[in-house]
Formats: structure tokens, C-alpha cells, sequence
């Protein structure tokens, strides 16, 4: 699926950059590994080959896709829940643990609007970041741009 130096996103970590693939032997039979360094942090995720999909990892979208990350940030038509804010931070998180672009699209989204609403608690504010930074990492490289671009785009959207 991936070969080294390929990028991909992994759920909840961001973007990172395949550096090996890597065999290990595990309770007697080897496996594969895919060894991905995450961009935002340095961190590095070692994923079986052969669970890669289950876990999530994908690739970075393709540009066309874009623009439907921007509409769904534009979307206003949209109620954001009213309850406790530890439920609202499950339900982000478990949106942004999806690894899908697109959900994270709407927690930012919901997070932005929130916000103008009123004061959001740290945890939220957490999230809102998380998917900000998420967002602006895989979009920047899907239009091969640069993120403070891409951070101007996000803030005319969603400021607007």
C-alpha cells in the first residue's frame, strides 16, 4: 500500500512520512511494519502492514477533494449540540480519532462556531487546535502550498 518516503495520515496523529518498512518477529512469526514519523512532532508509529487500513492509515487527499473540506467548513446551517462539554469532547475526539479529513473539518467547524457563542473550556480549545493543525498540515501538502496559507484560508472561512 505505502512504500517509504510516501506520506500518510495516521487518526489522531496528523501526517507523517513512511521511513522504513521494517520486519520484526513477533511470537515466532515475522511481520511487516510500516515505521511513520510524524510531521508535527517527530513522533514515530510503527502500524503491521497488514492492519494498516484497519487502523486508519490512509493516504493524504487528492487536491480535487479540497474544496469540499472548505465547504464543509462554510457550512453555518448547522446546530451544535447543547450538551455538557465532556460529552461534546468525547464526541470530537472520537471524530478526529476517525482520521477522516472530513470529520475533523466539522469539529473545527462546530468548535469555531461554538466559540463565538462563548468561552470554550480548555479541553475544547485542545480539540479546536488538534483540528486545526491537522487540517491545515494535510491540506497544505494535498495543494503542495504553504500552512500559513492555508491558515489564512481557514481563518477568511471561517471568520466570514
Amino acid at each position: 500500500m505505502f512504500e517509504i518516503g510516501d506520506k500518510a495520515v495516521y487518526p489522531g496523529h496528523g501526517v507523517g512520512v513512511i521511513e522504513k518498512i521494517e520486519n520484526r518477529e513477533i511470537s515466532g512469526n515475522n511481520k511487516a511494519f510500516y515505521v511513520l514519523k510524524i510531521l508535527d512532532n517527530g513522533m514515530t508509529i510503527m502500524i503491521p502492514t497488514d492492519n494498516a487500513e484497519m487502523v486508519g492509515l490512509r493516504e493524504i487527499i487528492p487536491e480535487f477533494q479540497v474544496p469540499r473540506v472548505f465547504q464543509i467548513l462554510k457550512e453555518k446551517d448547522v446546530s451544535v449540540d447543547n450538551q455538557t462539554w465532556n460529552r461534546r469532547y468525547r464526541e470530537y475526539m472520537e471524530k478526529i480519532n476517525t482520521g477522516s479529513i472530513f470529520e475533523i473539518a466539522e469539529v473545527l467547524r462546530d468548535l469555531s462556531m461554538l466559540k463565538n457563542e462563548k468561552e470554550l473550556s480548555f479541553g475544547e480549545r485542545k480539540i479546536l487546535d488538534t483540528a486545526k493543525n491537522l487540517l491545515v498540515k494535510e491540506i497544505a501538502i494535498a495543494k503542495s502550498s504553504q500552512e500559513n496559507e492555508v491558515v489564512q484560508e481557514l481563518r477568511s472561512i471561517l471568520d466570514s
